[in-house]
């Protein structure tokens, strides 16, 4: 029996929120660093009162120089959200598998703290992680941290776990 725990649809969602907000922050800097001062703009004074004599102010450059950065963050986070949206846990048999890069056998795990993670009614007064101890391939003891904000499902996994270890 494998049980799995996907990425959390918290981090899924903050990475959208971020990724929208750099796109509408770089289109109203835009707006206002290059297009308030055609006719046609509704904000014709905000151009006016932000350049004297020719010269625009630092809130034009500003709005001008803004977009060249939110547009390369948002292609960034884009990537990097495509990156993790598969990421998940699994827990079969013999072994905890983390993305399918780091592998904990039950038997190197020492204990499990949990003293922060609750279940049941009480969940809403965690703060939703647990970390696992363990010995890695070279015999040296790892802490790995694993949190709700991260993976959904987390609590069968946790379960599953202390079934296996005890």
């Amino acid at each position: 029996m494998v049980i799995e725990a996907p990425y959390s649809k918290y981090s899924k969602t903050n990475f959208k929120i971020a990724i929208v907000a750099c796109i509408g922050g770089a289109i109203i800097f835009a707006y206002d660093g290059y297009l308030s001062k055609y006719e046609w703009s509704l904000r014709h004074s905000f151009y006016e009162k932000h350049v004297k004599d020719g010269k625009p102010d630092s809130d034009i450059l500003f709005n001008q120089k803004a977009p060249l950065i939110l547009i390369p963050l948002a292609a960034i986070l884009t990537a990097w959200y495509w990156a993790r949206k598969n990421k998940k846990l699994l827990a079969d048999e013999n072994e905890l598998i983390i993305s399918n890069k780091a592998k904990i056998t039950y038997d190197s795990i020492q204990k499990i703290d949990r003293t922060y993670f609750s279940t049941g009614s009480l969940a809403g007064d965690s703060k939703g992680y647990f970390v696992i101890t363990y010995k890695n391939n070279e015999g040296i003891e790892v802490n790995r941290k694993l949190s709700n904000r991260k993976y959904d499902n987390l609590e069968a996994i946790l379960e599953h776990l202390v079934s296996k270890i005890s």
